[in-house]
């Protein structure tokens, strides 16, 4: 560790700092601070949560799809109940509409019934309804078979946010915004952060949780005394909404079978009634968050395999979201990594890679594993 004359700029101690003003890690130094750690939450952008977390379904997920025993498939599942829980304490608006979960044809059935088993596994019960049960449920669509999870909801994800921040700075924690941590040195059982931006500092801490979402590891790439086999390689799966203007006959969520790289264009609602469709699935090089327009007509066609009624005119590019995958588009299924001390040798260091779906839903979950870590 360098000391503290040789480090350019001003230089501040501090106990605890979280990388990354999202739900994870406001989650998290939420956590932290009513621990009681002082806590200072560094956040590249100018707004809290203006990058993955304000880029999704805002959905509540039962924890269907993931292999047992995995992090996603046990944080997913512990987190969601946490979440309702803290929505109805906290009064943050959501709802728990259900989804379904629907096949086209024998085979999608068969899948179907693949993933009613996973879910088993994972503690969730669902219900498979044949082609007449489905049609009586929701007539609007053509489904030869549906599973039906009760479990899984809706949330304003930016009410989260904001109940999460007011609880960390209630517990003395503070949001540090425009302060993007460039380059980071471990050793001595201390932390030294090049921050830039509005702040040019260094900051010395005991603890650093990197939860930098899309730029975890980047940064990780560039964190001095971090052994290098703990430096994963970082893909990008793009997905875009398009949201639908007007009325529809829609109560619940309605998913197809899902395709590699994510769930596939599925109908989801906002807390208003409001109905958007996607993400779609493309792998990208870079940051990008262009929705193309012409990507319209291959929405429509999807979903009017599903939904013949849909009325393309309608249809309107509304976002787009980056997972940010640690395994490329033939790789597989590729877990959350929460890598503590434990893992890396490092003490007081967390990183957290490949925190994409279902992390909203495992956001306070995840928060209770990386506090464990810092005991």
């Amino acid at each position: 560790m360098r000391e503290r004359q040789e480090v350019p700029g001003e230089f501040f101690e501090t106990e605890t700092v979280v990388i990354g003003a999202g739900v994870v890690g406001l989650a998290i130094a939420r956590a932290l601070a009513k621990n009681g750690h002082d806590v200072i939450v560094l956040e590249r952008g100018g707004r809290f949560g203006e990058g993955l977390s304000s880029r999704n379904s805002e959905v509540i997920h039962a924890g269907l799809y993931y292999p047992k025993q995995s992090l996603k498939a046990e944080l997913c599942v512990e987190g969601r109940q946490r979440l309702y829980d803290y929505c109805q304490s906290h009064k943050v608006d959501h709802r728990k509409c259900g989804k379904w979960i629907i096949a086209a044809n024998e085979p999608q059935t068969l899948k179907l019934e693949g993933i009613q088993a996973a879910a088993a596994g994972n503690g969730v019960e669902l219900a498979m309804h044949d082609a007449g049960a489905l049609s009586r449920q929701i007539p609007e669509i053509n489904a030869c078979s549906g599973l039906w999870s009760p479990e899984t909801g809706i949330i304003d994800s930016h009410g989260l946010m904001l109940s999460l921040l007011g609880e960390l700075e209630d517990a003395g924690g503070q949001l540090v915004l425009r302060s993007p941590v460039v380059t980071a040195e471990s050793g001595n059982s201390h932390h030294l952060l090049r921050v830039e931006g509005d702040n040019h500092l260094t900051l010395r801490a005991t603890n650093v949780i990197n939860a930098a979402g899309l730029g975890a590891v980047p940064l990780a790439n560039n964190w001095a005394g971090l052994p290098g086999h703990q430096r994963p390689r970082q893909w990008f799966a793009r997905g875009v909404y398009f949201s639908y203007s007007g009325r529809h006959p829609f109560k619940t969520l309605i998913y197809p079978v899902p395709e590699p790289g994510g769930l596939g264009i599925h109908l989801t609602l906002d807390l208003a009634g409001q109905v958007r469709f996607g993400p779609d699935v493309e792998w990208i090089d870079q940051e990008d968050y262009t929705v193309n327009p012409d990507r319209l007509e291959t929405f429509a066609n999807g979903i009017r395999q599903w939904w013949p009624a849909l009325d393309p005119s309608r249809l309107q590019p509304a976002y787009a979201g980056i997972r940010p995958k640690l395994a490329g588009p033939d790789g597989g299924f590729a877990d959350f990594r929460i890598d503590g001390p434990e893992a890396h040798g490092v003490p007081g260091l967390v990183n957290l890679f490949g925190i994409e779906s279902p992390g909203l839903t495992s956001c306070l979950a995840i928060a209770e594993r990386v506090k464990a870590m810092l005991v």
